[in-house]
């Protein structure tokens, strides 16, 4: 997916003091039909490629879980996969990771068939 150029302004002009929240919300494929594993198998594996990667950085995931009911909203809108947040000790920390060339983007692009990243303070 492209980088929403608006949000990024956003974030590089947030106080770098503060610490940065950015909730993944997350629908995996089916299948991935490079590897024929699923989805969720595929974002697993991303995870453990990812996590020394945020141990390089001032980074944790806070929280990792499966939405189970929508309370307020459209109740005609599905649920996704998953919900993941990682805290950042600041938009530093944040941009140190997209600078990792190495990162396991492509493993992370695989595993989904929608996903959106959302800046949250």
């Amino acid at each position: 997916m492209d980088i929403n150029q608006n949000g990024l302004l956003q974030l590089k002009e947030f106080d770098e003091n503060l610490p940065v929240f950015m909730m993944n919300y997350l629908i995996y494929k089916d299948q991935v039909s490079e590897t024929g594993k699923t989805g969720k198998e595929t974002y697993s594996e991303y995870m453990k490629a990812a996590l020394p990667f945020f141990q390089k950085i001032q980074a944790e995931i806070i929280f990792k879980g499966k939405p189970q009911a929508l309370i307020i909203g459209p109740t005609d809108e599905e649920l996704w996969d998953e919900v993941l947040i990682v805290k950042y000790a600041n938009k530093n920390e944040f941009f140190k990771l997209m600078q990792f060339k190495e990162y396991p983007r492509e493993l992370r692009a695989s595993a989904l068939s929608d996903s959106r990243l959302i800046f949250c303070k």
